[in-house]
């Protein structure tokens, strides 16, 4: 549409040339309602660029309510006004590197116990299409600047309030970065502002305390070890009496089991007397056969000598 705008300023531009000249007056006349008509059709529509949504404002109704989605679109020119707004994924950077631009430095906080910490972050948000026209009504187009980031600074501020400064560079750098999330999310909203994600970028604490925070873990860490060590020793000492117990109680089942044993075999040797015979006649002689036999005499007979008598 800009093109013909420049079509219709060409024209007007032309035809007033042209009036200033005899018998030329009516060309230029023509000239001049050719380029007016142009200029009124190139304000009666608009193109919605891609990824962004249209605010309608009537000079004589106020802001409308519903927002113009991406396109051509046909309004009512002199009467109505469109501001665009970018839809699309966006974020804002709070660092040390952005301290030059005023309103994008680092944040500066303070943690439970009273100590000054230094924060960078990177907000991920985008605007909700649907209430362009409440954002562009309650806030305006500068809503990153007015609304977003003292949002921003306020709820970093407030969440490393909630927490030491130990906790903050070391095990709960996670948990901050969800309850900024949460609060953050909640305020935006308020506003139309859909908050994607928060991303802390660096946590800064002072150098004195980073030491003495580093001193304190390094000898945390080393009686972690030393507890370690005596817990190995323990198990180990352990480890040996269950080891002593079991060869104790191997060696009494051993015990009682040969016990067990003897007892067996003596009262087999009560109850049968000639297997004493029989095991007596294999120790004197393994080699002489011999054999048993069942009378009150209990005498044995070498069968070689019988044989040989023969």
């Amino acid at each position: 549409m800009g093109i013909l705008l420049i079509v219709a300023l060409v024209a007007v531009v032309l035809g007033i040339g042209l009036l200033a000249q005899p018998g030329r007056r009516s060309l230029g006349t023509a000239l001049i309602l050719t380029g007016l008509l142009l200029g009124v059709v190139s304000r009666s529509f608009v193109v919605v660029p891609a990824g962004h949504v249209g605010v309608v404002f009537n000079v004589f109704s106020g802001v409308q309510p519903d927002a113009l989605d991406e396109g051509l679109h046909f309004i009512l020119p002199l009467v109505q006004e469109v501001v665009l707004y970018d839809a699309r994924l966006q974020e804002v950077t709070l660092s040390k590197s952005n301290a030059r631009r005023v309103g994008f430095g680092p944040i500066q906080a303070r943690s439970k116990e009273g100590l000054d910490i230094g924060v960078d972050v990177t907000v991920q948000y985008r605007i909700e299409k649907a209430r362009a026209p409440l954002l562009h009504k309650e806030v305006g187009p500068a809503y990153r600047e007015t609304m977003i980031v003292p949002q921003i600074r306020s709820k970093v501020r407030d969440a490393v309030g909630l927490f030491n400064a130990a906790e903050l560079i070391s095990t709960r750098r996670g948990d901050l970065e969800r309850s900024v999330t949460t609060a953050l999310r909640e305020a935006l909203a308020q506003k139309h502002i859909i908050l994607e994600s928060v991303l802390l970028r660096e946590i800064r604490i002072p150098d004195t305390v980073a030491r003495v925070i580093e001193e304190k873990q390094t000898a945390e860490q080393q009686v972690q070890i030393e507890e370690n060590r005596r817990r190995q020793a323990e198990i180990a000492a352990q480890r040996r009496v269950i080891e002593a117990q079991a060869e104790r109680d191997a060696a009494i089942l051993k015990a009682e089991g040969e016990a067990k044993a003897l007892e067996l075999r003596g009262e087999a040797l009560k109850r049968y007397p000639q297997v004493i015979q029989l095991t007596v006649a294999e120790k004197l002689a393994p080699n002489i056969k011999t054999i048993m036999l069942p009378t009150d005499g209990n005498f044995l007979l070498d069968l070689r000598k019988l044989a040989e008598d023969r």
